[in-house]
C-alpha cells in the first residue's frame, strides 16, 4: 500500500501554498496547548520547499508557538481541575506527572529543557500554569527553548533540503513504514517498562 510517498507529495504542495505560513501560524499556536501535532511536520518541508524563507518560518513557529503556550499556561491557571481528566483520559497521565516531577526538580528550567523533550509541550504549559509559574520566566524560557529548536530544524532542513528532497522520495515509502515500525517499538518497549 503507498501511503507516505504521496503523503509526502501532498505536504510538499501544501508548504508552497501562498497561506502556507499562516497554516504553520495556528498549527505552531494549536500545538502548544491542544492539539497534538507538532508544528515541525509542516515547519520541515516548508524549509525544504523554500530554503531562502527558513529563519522566516521558524521564526513565526516560535512566537505562535510561545504564544500557545501562554494559552495552555492559562489553561493550567484557570482551568485545571477541569482539563486534568481529559488529560489523563488522553494517556497522557504518565507523561503529565512526569512534567510536575521536573518541575520539582528544575523549575523554570523545564520549559526551556521541555523545547526538545519527546514529552508534549503542551503539558509543560498546562503544567507551568497549574503551578502558578511566574509568567515571565516561563515566557522567556520558551522563547529560548522552543526557538532552538525551531530554528534548528529550520535551517538545517533548509539547507541540506534542496538537495536531499529529489534523493529521499524514491525512498519515501520505505522510510515511512520503518518510522512507523520505530515508533511501535518504542510504544511496546515503554509500556512493557513504564
Amino acid at each position: 500500500m503507498k501511503l507516505f510517498g504521496p503523503l509526502y507529495d501532498r505536504v510538499m504542495v501544501w508548504s508552497r501554498h501562498r497561506h502556507a505560513p499562516r497554516y504553520l501560524a495556528a498549527l505552531s499556536f494549536a500545538e502548544s496547548s491542544f492539539f497534538p501535532v507538532p508544528p515541525d511536520v509542516m515547519l520541515a518541508p516548508m524549509a525544504a520547499a523554500r530554503p531562502e524563507c527558513s529563519a522566516r518560518f521558524a521564526f513565526i513557529t516560535t512566537v505562535f508557538s510561545v504564544l500557545g503556550g501562554v494559552l495552555g499556561y492559562l489553561i493550567g491557571w484557570l482551568a485545571f481541575g477541569m482539563v486534568e481528566p481529559w488529560v489523563v483520559s488522553a494517556g497522557y497521565g504518565d507523561r503529565l506527572e512526569l512534567a510536575r516531577e521536573w518541575f520539582d526538580v528544575w523549575g523554570v528550567w523545564v520549559v526551556l529543557i521541555a523545547g526538545f523533550s519527546p514529552i508534549p509541550y503542551k503539558l509543560f504549559t498546562i503544567t507551568a500554569g497549574a503551578l502558578s509559574m511566574a509568567l515571565l520566566p516561563f515566557i522567556i524560557a520558551s522563547f529560548i527553548g522552543r526557538g532552538a529548536r525551531f530554528f534548528a530544524v529550520a535551517l538545517l532542513i533548509g539547507w541540506l533540503g534542496p538537495r536531499m528532497e529529489d534523493k529521499l522520495r524514491p525512498y519515501m515509502e520505505w522510510l515511512g513504514w520503518f518510522t512507523v515500525l520505530l515508533l511501535l517499538v518504542a510504544v511496546a518497549v515503554y509500556n512493557t517498562h513504564g
